[in-house]
């Protein structure tokens, strides 16, 4: 690891991401973690500092490693360019609401995703699942946080029914008002850890909790949620990446009104293991699991083995999966027919100046 990119270990900079910026990087570039990204520019910390920069040509999302270099000449001074990305660990990704055929990036190279879920209220099982999913594609570990738990009045019973649909994520009920499994969490965090949950879930306020210990202030703008629907306010406005302590880093998100399911194939069969297990019984293999003789999907939920809430969940995410899928490739075939189209028709435009 060079010593003059020392600086970056409290980015997760390692000996790996070394290896690949030696082996992939454009010639007079430097390597950076992008902090924040906004309106097609982003920062971007180096070993120096932190240098603004143009996003260049690919998505970027905050939590990459890039390589920036000076732009030579430039009106702004010191503006730098994001001249690649460095291969993602693993990237948080749901469908996107815009006409594009990607998904959207949600953050990139997370390993801990803590699940933010207020439990001073109803809690939305379903909604639980959907991030488990997202998660557990992504590669990252899922944390499931039960926040505000100094005001939830049934905090006991909520754990267990969230620890019910979550098999292999830990579960906590915290409270970063009074501190309660505030160590617990922080134990289990590593490396790069992005917090996601829907506006009001106490987000910004646990992530200034974990950052006490490096800052000793608010970093992040906290709100309280309305009292008419117990809903939130977007305090958060832009994906931010900072570090804190033991050589990690926090990516605090906006809350998500809408997460789609995005080529989560893998992350719904880990959501759901009992209901895959199932599948692999039923008499056929092209079994739709809705009337089928010899389901073993079936028969578990007439015995009583099997939640038909979940079960419903798993449905619907499997479908919405497969739809976005379905969208996504027609999308793709119509963006290419249309790139084809252009290019013949600036051919056709060049060939008849020519013949002028």
């Amino acid at each position: 690891m060079s010593e003059n990119n020392t600086r970056l270990t409290e980015y997760g900079w390692n000996a790996t991401l070394s290896n690949t910026f030696t082996t992939l990087a454009p010639p007079d570039s430097a390597p950076g973690r992008v902090l924040r990204v906004d309106r097609g520019r982003c920062d971007v910390a180096v070993a120096g500092g932190t240098v603004r920069a143009l996003s260049g040509g690919d998505p970027l999302c905050t939590g990459d490693w890039v390589t920036v270099a000076e732009i030579p000449d430039s009106r702004e001074p010191e503006m730098h360019t994001v001249t690649s990305i460095l291969p993602r660990t693993s990237s948080i990704v749901r469908s996107s609401s815009s006409g594009k055929s990607e998904g959207q990036i949600l953050a990139a190279n997370v390993d801990t995703v803590v699940i933010a879920t207020a439990s001073d209220g109803d809690v939305d099982l379903g909604r639980i699942e959907r991030l488990l999913a997202l998660t557990w594609e992504s590669g990252a570990t899922p944390v499931i946080a039960l926040t505000k738990s100094d005001a939830a009045h049934y905090i006991s019973d909520t754990l267990t029914q969230v620890c019910a649909i979550a098999p292999g994520a830990t579960v906590l009920a915290v409270s970063a008002e009074t501190n309660e499994g505030m160590d617990v969490l922080d134990a289990v965090l590593d490396g790069t850890v992005a917090i996601l949950g829907p506006s009001g879930a106490g987000k910004s306020t646990l992530a200034n909790a974990l950052l006490a210990d490096t800052t000793g202030a608010d970093r992040l703008e906290t709100g309280r949620v309305r009292t008419g629907d117990g809903k939130g306010r977007h305090t958060t406005v832009t994906r931010e990446l900072i570090p804190f302590s033991g050589g990690r880093t926090l990516i605090d998100t906006p809350g998500l009104r809408g997460v789609g399911m995005w080529n989560a194939a893998e992350g719904i069969d880990k959501t759901f293991p009992e209901i895959e297990e199932l599948i692999a019984e039923c008499r056929f293999s092209d079994c739709a699991h809705n009337s089928e003789p010899g389901c073993a999907v079936l028969s578990a939920l007439g015995r009583g083995d099997i939640d038909e809430r979940r079960l419903a969940s798993y449905r619907k995410l499997q479908r919405e999966n497969a739809w976005n899928a379905a969208r996504s490739d027609a999308r793709l075939q119509a963006e290419r027919t249309r790139e084809i189209k252009a290019i013949s028709r600036q051919l056709k435009s060049h060939y008849r100046g020519r013949d002028r």
